[in-house]
């Protein structure tokens, strides 16, 4: 327990302070294996894989870089970031099933991986995460913001919903995937609002989404702040709506809720069959 107190998050510029948080709370969240390590000195004894099934530069793959450098610094071994982007995050979850059921190789999930894809591509995927795999912790919930280039005329969802009607065929929005829950939470508003638009998959998740949004290339997204942060606070993104229950920043106090509560979660799981002292 000492040994987790004495840990400090580390601060990089390129990451936010919300991101900072959301590292100590995944640290926080393991102290079952802290322990397991004190008292067996059994695990870990060699470098353990945390497989991201996005590329770098998203919500998953930020978190996962925290926590790698706190657990090697409690745990004593090295805790490797290994991106496995594509296939909606399909790519990493199989690779983590079929992965020896050692402890040595953990997947740093969301909802869409861990629930969402066992259901949509029930006819192709391999890998069922509620019977292969086991999760280990709850690491953080990240509120979901709407958000657009500044080129983009609407300033909030009423007036992205009204210039859809008045320019029919003409709004897109990106998102990492089929399936994902950036594409399901669209889908959901548009069905609300009884608009239509043209959905813009990326396989590499935040990190071309991000890019395709502040050039304009894609208009509007639903997408997590986490990832978004620094972007809003430079003015080259701008929040059209959130679902957090306040207003923790200036540039997202003019914003609306969008009714929803929709977050994003993530939780690192490791193969099913594990030992039960490791997985716990």
């Amino acid at each position: 327990m000492d040994r987790i107190a004495s840990v400090r998050p580390d601060r990089p510029s390129g990451f936010s302070r919300a991101s900072r948080f959301f590292a100590l709370v995944g640290i926080g969240a393991l102290l079952p294996l802290a322990a397991l390590a004190q008292s067996a000195d059994s695990y870990p004894n060699r470098p353990v894989k945390m497989l991201i099934p996005y590329a770098p530069g998203g919500a998953t793959d930020i978190i996962a870089r925290h926590l790698s450098p706190k657990l090697q610094e409690v745990l004593g071994q090295p805790f490797v970031v290994d991106n496995r982007a594509g296939a909606s995050g399909n790519i990493a979850l199989e690779a983590a099933a079929k992965a020896a059921p050692d402890g040595y190789t953990l997947l740093v999930g969301n909802v869409s991986t861990n629930a969402i894809n066992e259901s949509t591509f029930a006819a192709v995927l391999q890998t069922r995460p509620s019977r292969d795999l086991v999760g280990i912790s709850k690491l953080v919930e990240i509120p979901h913001v709407v958000v657009a280039a500044p080129s983009f005329p609407p300033n909030s969802v009423a007036e992205m919903i009204e210039w859809a009607k008045r320019n029919p065929g003409k709004l897109n929005y990106a998102s990492a995937g089929l399936g994902t829950y950036p594409q399901l939470d669209m889908l959901r508003l548009l069905k609300a609002a009884g608009i239509e638009a043209t959905h813009i998959p990326y396989k590499g998740g935040a990190a071309q989404m991000l890019p395709a949004l502040m050039t304009g290339e894609v208009q509007v997204a639903f997408i997590n702040l986490a990832s978004t942060i620094e972007q809003v606070k430079a003015g080259r993104l701008k929040v059209l709506a959130t679902t957090m229950p306040t207003r923790r920043h200036q540039r997202l106090a003019g914003t609306v809720r969008t009714g929803g509560n929709a977050e994003a979660h993530r939780r690192q799981v490791v193969r099913g069959g594990c030992s039960r002292a490791v997985a716990t």
